[in-house]
């Protein structure tokens, strides 16, 4: 039988291990998926980004009225603001622009998920806001990083990383001198919340708090898009004239409708 010091000596002997199988354990989870992911990312955009005319801003935590919104990049040019929600996920996609709901297929299992576009919009009507800014000077695009294959037409927004530099070299009109642009930067980084884990663990908890505020008054309708209210309007003109239907309370910042 094995007593105390020869357990501890042991134990001492494979101490390397611990760290080893913590890494396994990091590189599986969902939270260290996304980290990776996005660490891929961060690398190509500064290996294929000007530095002098695109500045990129990392894990970006800002205030909104209904607690915070975490953005993962935003890249700032005289081109415009290209805000960017990455997913890494893998599977077959399946998705349209308007639908509430993707499907993630791996291995005849199906999951559903948010559209990323509709997270998305929140990120960007926040940047408005901030900024003062009017949205056609903010673009949004949804990156997928890993092994995921569109299995539906995507809009020209949600892209493969390759595509990310392709759907941003489109954008060439210049919308901001280079004084415009480093302020936006300046602007940016003085919203901000300070990075960290308090910072990432307090968002988590305002997620958490707004999905449960949602579900304990399930009688309201939400607008997928911008997360205000949905109230009962009836149309003035077109082919639908006198009918009633669901609209935002945002119009006409969000112009997002839902039939009865």
């Amino acid at each position: 039988m094995l007593n105390v010091s020869d357990i501890l000596a042991q134990f001492f002997q494979l101490w390397w291990l611990l760290p080893i199988a913590a890494i396994i354990l990091f590189v599986k989870s969902s939270f260290g998926k996304g980290v990776i992911g996005e660490a891929f990312l961060n690398l190509v955009i500064n290996i294929k980004l000007d530095k002098k005319k695109y500045q990129l801003l990392r894990d970006v935590t800002l205030y909104t009225e209904d607690g915070t919104t975490q953005i993962d990049h935003i890249i700032v040019s005289q081109y415009g603001i290209f805000v960017v929600e990455t997913k890494n996920m893998k599977g077959w996609i399946f998705g349209g622009e308007n639908q509430k709901f993707w499907t993630q297929n791996i291995y005849k299992k199906k999951h559903t998920f948010q559209n990323p576009l509709y997270q998305n919009y929140k990120h960007t009507k926040t940047l408005e806001k901030l900024l003062d800014l009017d949205s056609t000077k903010i673009f949004s695009v949804v990156v997928f990083v890993g092994d995921a294959t569109f299995k539906t037409d995507m809009p020209e927004n949600v892209v493969y990383p390759r595509g990310l530099f392709r759907f941003i070299d489109s954008h060439n009109e210049v919308l901001f001198t280079p004084r415009e642009m480093w302020r936006i930067v300046e602007d940016i980084e003085d919203g901000r919340l300070s990075k960290g884990f308090k910072t990432h663990r307090e968002h988590v908890s305002n997620v958490k708090t707004r999905v449960n505020e949602k579900k304990t008054q399930s009688n309201v309708l939400i607008c997928p898009r911008c997360s205000s209210n949905l109230v009962l309007r009836v149309a003035k003109k077109g082919a639908n004239v006198g009918n009633e239907f669901y609209g935002c309370y945002s119009y006409p910042k969000c112009k997002f409708t839902r039939t009865i």
